[in-house]
């Protein structure tokens, strides 16, 4: 936690009031009370997922042991979880919007450790999605930060047995319908056993870098959108094509999610910049966003590109 504090602290002036995502696991158990031990004011949201029977029962412990351990207050969030994208992915986007919504402008910290990590790139390795699907998870993202990123879960562990902490068990982690779970007990001992040891430190110090290099990219993206967007929010071509490719495709990234565009593939983003790098006056691209009976698109004319819906 103080390595982290040294590297990030400055989000945190006057080691003010921070916020603990908890879910009564080892991992953010032992977060909570590292955080205990450095903040002056800490406070434990509980999200309660309600995917189980008794998830309230698992969420009233959580919070109760947040407050033993220190916490000012502990509060429970109750969310509903559906969706497209299978119970994972749906699960975080009704969580974070749930931590997002209570955490009174403070900061959230999140458990999420260097396996983690490691199981992170892996999924970006295998969705294909470009290289900002295997950065992986930042150290600070504000408002969420992970000051466990750099440790394994053993740690974690071994960290609640030392505090008499009894961590909850969460069925769900040992599940093999879900890919994190068959990732973290099937191919990662199998890698690690191949490969000869030391796969997901490698594949974290792999996130690390990938972070590192585009951070650069992701600042020349940022002024050249500042320099090609329009009042009306279109984008002048001939200043994207003063750029390279893969700082356009950032550029256009930025630009279609502020436009309403959601769950954009590293194929969505090419078939944008093909308008830009590969135009050949070929017509509007679809993307996914736009509402209920509309269809989102993005297309060139007269040297901008313009992003607007189809009915």
């Amino acid at each position: 936690m103080r390595g982290w504090l040294d590297r990030h602290g400055n989000a945190f002036p006057d080691a003010g009031e921070v916020c603990v995502g908890l879910s009564g696991g080892a991992d953010s158990l032992a977060l909570t009370a590292a955080a205990v031990a450095e903040f002056d004011t800490v406070r434990a949201l509980v999200v309660d997922h309600r995917l189980q029977a008794g998830s309230d029962r698992v969420a009233a412990r959580a919070a109760r042991q947040a407050v033993d351990l220190g916490c000012g207050d502990a509060e429970v969030l109750a969310v509903d979880v559906h969706g497209a994208g299978g119970m994972e992915a749906a699960a975080r986007r009704a969580r974070y919007p749930a931590l997002a919504r209570a955490r009174g402008g403070a900061p959230v910290l999140l458990a999420h450790t260097l396996d983690d990590q490691a199981e992170t790139v892996l999924l970006g390795l295998a969705r294909g999605s470009g290289p900002r699907s295997i950065r992986g998870m930042s150290e600070f993202d504000a408002p969420w930060g992970r000051p466990l990123l750099g440790l394994r879960r053993e740690v974690t562990r071994r960290a609640c047995v030392e505090l008499g902490l009894d961590p909850h068990e969460d069925p769900h982690n040992r599940d093999p319908a879900f890919t994190r779970v068959r990732l973290r007990t099937e191919v990662l001992p199998l890698l690690e056993e191949v490969l000869g040891g030391g796969v997901a430190p490698a594949l974290a110090r792999t996130a690390t870098q990938l972070q590192e290099d585009g951070a650069v990219l992701d600042r020349a993206a940022a002024a050249c959108l500042d320099r090609a967007r329009a009042a009306d929010g279109t984008l002048d071509v001939a200043v994207l094509g003063e750029v390279e490719a893969p700082v356009v495709r950032r550029v256009l990234r930025e630009w279609l999610l502020g436009g309403g565009a959601r769950e954009l593939t590293d194929s969505h983003l090419r078939a944008v910049a093909d308008l830009v790098v590969r135009w050949r006056g070929q017509g509007p691209v679809a993307l996914p966003g736009g509402g209920p009976g509309a269809r989102l698109v993005a297309s060139r004319r007269r040297g901008r590109l313009n992003l607007g819906t189809e009915g």
